[in-house]
């Protein structure tokens, strides 16, 4: 064991002080063979140890980068099939050269494809879900060596999906795409809480995110994403006059082009280029997802605790997620509003507010995001589930020697 392996943010060292990469299926099924632990680590986009294998197991990290067979596109189907490996900018390029597109795409383009639907990852709009609800069906490698795949429709499938990595090795996601289109984004301005109406705003384009500093009781940024060729009415803020970045000052020339100039579904959807390759990140993040009526109440509840939050904070968003049905999803059965947290990379001094955000949310049956920072307990996280035990007989079924669980994993589960 020679390198420490670090997550992207490095506020995270894993146990595991080797990762492996096999270049081939056959390699992957002997290191599984051999290994008694085993977790894979995707983009490293996570800031918890829900990638991690247990510090007291000699478990071995994976990475499927380097596997053949990343992207096969069936037009006719209008479905792809997409490796474990593959990133979404890559899979994004691919799709829309062929006249095709996913419905919607995170903020960063870079995160890997499996990672981001096994942490239940989304984007913004009222009408659009979670990236997991773009899969029909997952190829899982289990800890005897065989292959399992689950599509729409088996027994079992709504929690293969959002797994965490608790399930066996994904191999393989086969996903919906439609074909292409194109979209135009805008900027406004200042955006007060006073009077806001929540469903109009976060209605009126087909993605919206809302960006607070809270430092007072307002949005400083709306970014407006509309499919062409609907037109863009936001009356309720002005249009930025120059590029915006999503950290007011930050330089926007990574950012994806606005000022409603139209261009393909992956180049507008995401907030930053693809080109952009981000380094390690300067931050830890936050999110926690609610029932869609609460917005506003929780806009207060946080707008009341701004002065502790605003001096650990870069950015906040708020996103809005449709209800979907992946069992570990945190939009699962409720039309949700996300409130994003991107914070300094100062733990010590993030983790206090981190609680305090999880106590002003309290009331709202917040369910945090798998890949982010949070505090509360894991019983706490697991009871907002109602197919927490689903999932766990899921686990006893597919990997019932704990190959590929872990202690995050663990905790959460009912026993």
């Amino acid at each position: 064991m020679s390198e420490a392996v670090f997550n992207w943010a490095r506020n995270i060292t894993f146990s595991a002080s080797e990762l492996h990469r096999p270049a081939s299926l056959e390699e992957l099924r002997a290191l599984v063979a051999k290994s008694a632990h085993i977790r894979v680590l995707g983009s490293g986009h996570s800031f918890n140890r829900i990638a991690d294998v247990d510090a007291d197991r000699e478990g071995v990290l994976v990475s499927l980068a380097g596997l053949p067979g990343g992207i096969e596109v069936d037009a006719a189907a209008r479905t792809v099939r997409v490796g474990g490996g593959v990133r979404y900018a890559e899979l994004a390029a691919e799709l829309h050269a062929k006249g095709l597109a996913l419905p919607n795409m995170a903020s960063l383009p870079h995160i890997s494809v499996a990672g981001s639907v096994a942490t239940g990852t989304h984007g913004s709009g009222v009408g659009n879900r979670s990236l997991a609800e773009a899969v029909r069906a997952v190829e899982i490698l289990t800890g005897d060596g065989e292959t399992v795949t689950l599509a729409r429709g088996d027994a079992g499938f709504e929690g293969a999906v959002v797994s965490l990595g608790a399930l066996g090795i994904v191999l393989s996601l086969t996903l919906d795409v439609e074909p292409t289109f194109e979209v135009a984004q805008h900027v406004f301005g200042e955006l007060p809480f006073q009077g806001l109406d929540f469903t109009a705003v976060s209605s009126a384009a087909y993605s919206v995110s809302m960006f607070t500093k809270w430092r007072g009781p307002h949005f400083d940024q709306v970014w407006v994403k509309q499919r062409m060729p609907e037109p863009v009415r936001f009356p309720w803020a002005e249009p930025a006059t120059e590029a915006q970045h999503p950290v007011p000052g930050m330089p926007a020339v990574h950012c994806t082009e606005q000022f409603g100039v139209p261009g393909p579904w992956h180049e507008r959807l995401p907030h930053f280029r693809a080109a952009f390759t981000p380094s390690s990140g300067e931050e830890l993040q936050s999110e926690y997802l609610l029932p869609r009526e609460h917005a506003v109440a929780a806009l207060h509840a946080l707008d009341a605790a701004r002065e502790h939050i605003s001096p650990v904070l870069q950015v906040c968003e708020v996103r809005t997620v449709a209800a979907d049905t992946q069992w570990l999803s945190p939009a699962y059965g409720r039309d949700t509003v996300a409130f994003h947290f991107t914070w300094v990379a100062d733990t010590p001094r993030v983790l206090p507010v981190v609680s305090l955000v999880e106590d002003r949310l309290r009331d709202f049956a917040p369910r945090p995001h798998w890949g982010k920072v949070f505090t509360a307990a894991p019983e706490r996280v697991a009871e907002r589930y109602p197919h927490a035990a689903d999932f766990a007989a899921l686990v006893r079924r597919l990997d019932p020697r704990g190959t590929f669980g872990n202690a995050f994993v663990r905790a959460l589960l009912p026993r």
